[in-house]
């Protein structure tokens, strides 16, 4: 015997979907991921930072998200100058960040992360990687709305 399912929920759940659907960021191409630890103690020449350290702003808006904000910071961080992305927010469990790194101008990327926060409140980065005045190095924080499925995603413009 079939189960009788309402249709108010997928009527329900499509119209959530459609509601956050502007929230999703998608890329001209597919971003080659990364595991946080390809991109921690040195790997692929990021460095590790703290979950708290905020720099100076690059000249992109943040991303935003429903009380989470993504901030693309840049700094010294042991002499040299690196960017990172930062969460910051009413962050909870689940939500994350990570920063895109491009060495062609955005066409294709690192994804460095995700980096997920393991509770309330909490502030997050990504792995740090140093700056270059190629106009083809370019980076864009991105953060994750964890308590929501599918997760809404947001990134920043490219800096």
């Amino acid at each position: 015997m079939l189960a009788r399912i309402p249709r108010r929920r997928p009527a329900l759940a499509l119209a959530t979907g459609l509601l956050l659907a502007p929230l999703v960021v998608t890329g001209a191409s597919s971003p080659a991921a990364a595991t946080p630890q390809e991109c921690e103690r040195g790997a692929n020449g990021f460095v590790d930072i703290p979950d708290t350290l905020r720099g100076t702003p690059a000249p992109v808006a943040p991303a935003r998200i429903i009380g989470l904000t993504g901030t693309l910071y840049y700094g010294k961080i042991g002499g040299v100058t690196r960017g990172w992305a930062h969460l910051g927010g009413e962050t909870t469990w689940g939500d994350s960040v990570w920063m895109d790194w491009s060495r062609d101008g955005g066409r294709t990327w690192i994804q460095c992360g995700p980096f997920e926060v393991t509770s309330g409140g909490q502030t997050k980065t990504s792995a740090a990687q140093r700056t270059s005045s190629d106009p083809n190095w370019k980076f864009r924080a991105c953060v994750r709305w964890g308590r929501h499925i599918p997760p809404a995603i947001s990134c920043t413009d490219w800096w």
